[in-house]
């Protein structure tokens, strides 16, 4: 899957560093043609020399070449490779790529790649889930980058956790799934998937929420992905993460921030997958300093906060496929069909709350699939792997349906 890609590799001040010297051997064996940039910290845990040897290309770790003024072109170096990968990746360069900080050639090489990045941590526990650290890759993903997470094991402090550079045979695993030709019924096929509860600020320390893992939208993304879709999964937040190459995480907290990011991506969705438990109401103002306990009772106001299933469900094109959910704790086929109706759905799953093992928190759960011609399928108790296979089943179902329909209309 690597025989002549283009891999750009950026080392950076980490006593990892000496891993890019296998890392580089393994691609090479695999037939990718590589070059590397190192900060000027990196060159103090292994010599460009030997990472120039390896690669058989020159080692860049300067703008300017020696003192002839010839300039070693970071815009060039971008738009050439076919993936950039920034493996180790210290905590003092994920913060600066997070935050747009370019203080050497690496820097900027990433901040004008036009290609995709991949990001391999690599540091002492406590500094991998210090929260700033966790901040940054949060943001780093949200731009589109992939992380390929540290592994657990023995450190060089000393200690034994999770901050250890993932083994370079598994980073080849991942560069190679990226490239992959992906297969199955979706494939190719733009994928908008929304997961997780929406957090409502009411001052700088409480917010309204919900119960929601993120576990039946992460799952779905997942299986959609395993079909060769695209996916773009829209997360609130949760607990979760994917490191599938092909599924791009966009983070966000608020149901207006999870709106604006649905509006972004559905354009260029086939399909749209509504999973994500977000708030229908939202404080009427939020408190720019933490509200303190003074009277007996508190009265909140709050004001609905934008329906995106409605909204999309105004926006969507005859090509294009809507899936909601309803979670229901009465009257449930009738309120899924009237909510299936309002929005403009082409499909809605039912969960309800009567039915145990279902709903927000289990690993498992119990659905029932309902299309515009209020035809049902229930399905029994399953794990959300399995339930959310059925789920991708369904929606190729009405993808072939949808397809004939449109053909037969023209």
């Amino acid at each position: 899957m690597l025989k002549n890609k283009k891999i750009l590799l950026g080392v950076t001040g980490s006593i990892a560093a000496y891993k890019a010297a296998l890392l580089i051997r393994l691609l090479v064996k695999e037939g990718a043609v590589v070059r590397v940039v190192m900060t000027a910290d990196a060159t103090q845990f292994i010599t460009p020399l030997t990472l120039a040897t390896l690669s058989k290309n020159p080692v860049l770790t300067e703008f300017v070449k020696d003192q002839t003024g010839e300039w070693n072109n970071h815009v060039e170096l971008g738009l050439w490779a076919d993936v950039m990968l920034i493996a180790p990746a210290s905590a003092n360069t994920l913060a600066k790529c997070a935050n747009g900080l370019c203080d050497n050639l690496l820097l900027a090489t990433y901040l004008s790649a036009k290609c995709p990045v991949f990001f391999a941590p690599a540091m002492d526990l406590d500094m991998y889930q210090h929260p700033s650290t966790r901040r940054n890759l949060g943001l780093l993903e949200s731009y589109g980058n992939r992380l390929i997470r540290a592994e657990h094991g023995e450190l060089a402090s000393g200690l034994v956790g999770e901050g250890r550079l993932a083994e370079p045979e598994h980073i080849l695993k991942a560069l190679a799934a990226f490239f992959a030709a992906p297969t199955g019924k979706l494939n190719g096929r733009k994928v908008l998937i929304t997961a997780g509860p929406t957090n409502e600020a009411l001052d700088p320390v409480r917010y309204i929420t919900n119960h929601s893992t993120g576990k039946m939208g992460y799952a779905i993304a997942e299986a959609a992905a395993a079909q060769g879709a695209q996916v773009t999964l829209i997360s609130g937040p949760v607990a979760l993460t994917t490191t599938h190459p092909t599924i791009h995480l966009v983070r966000v907290q608020s149901a207006q921030e999870m709106y604006e990011a649905a509006s972004q991506y559905f354009p260029q969705a086939e399909v749209t997958i509504l999973a994500a438990a977000v708030a229908d109401y939202k404080p009427a103002v939020m408190a720019d300093k933490k509200i303190k306990k003074s009277e007996p009772t508190f009265s909140l106001d709050l004001v609905r906060t934008v329906d995106i299933a409605a909204t999309l469900g105004g926006q969507k094109r005859e090509n294009q496929l809507l899936v909601g959910f309803a979670l229901e704790t009465d009257n449930e086929l009738n309120n899924a069909i009237g909510k299936m109706q309002k929005k403009n759905l082409d499909l809605i799953v039912l969960n309800s709350l009567q039915h145990e093992g279902a709903g927000f928190g289990h690993d498992t759960n119990r659905i029932t699939l309902i299309d515009r011609n209020q035809q049902s399928r229930a399905f029994p108790l399953k794990s959300k792997k399995e339930v959310a296979e059925d789920i991708i089943d369904g929606i190729i179902d009405k993808l072939y349906e949808k397809r004939l329909d449109y053909a037969d209309a023209k």
